[in-house]
């Protein structure tokens, strides 16, 4: 399993947040602890991530999907955010 940043500028104003956070959730063990911004663990590969988020987004809106490393540093996280992150990443 590969781990993901999952991060998106949805541009169209009164976007719908939903239809992307589901198919999000969809794609594997997720963090969500900063707006805008995904960690996914998941068995598929950057494209498939990439394509099954497509249709939840419009044409002017922007998605990266990027494979992390496993190494990481962060602060201003609770618990929750940063046991996930040290158990998944």
């Amino acid at each position: 399993m590969a781990t993901y940043l999952i991060t998106y500028d949805l541009n169209q104003p009164g976007q719908n947040y939903n239809d992307l956070f589901e198919a999000i959730k969809k794609i594997g063990i997720w963090w969500h602890c900063l707006d805008s911004t995904w960690i996914v663990k998941s068995s598929l590969t950057a494209v498939q991530v990439r394509d099954s988020l497509t249709p939840a987004i419009d044409n002017n809106d922007s998605l990266l999907v990027a494979v992390l490393s496993g190494v990481g540093a962060w602060t201003g996280f609770d618990d929750d955010c940063s046991s996930w992150l040290k158990n998944n990443l």
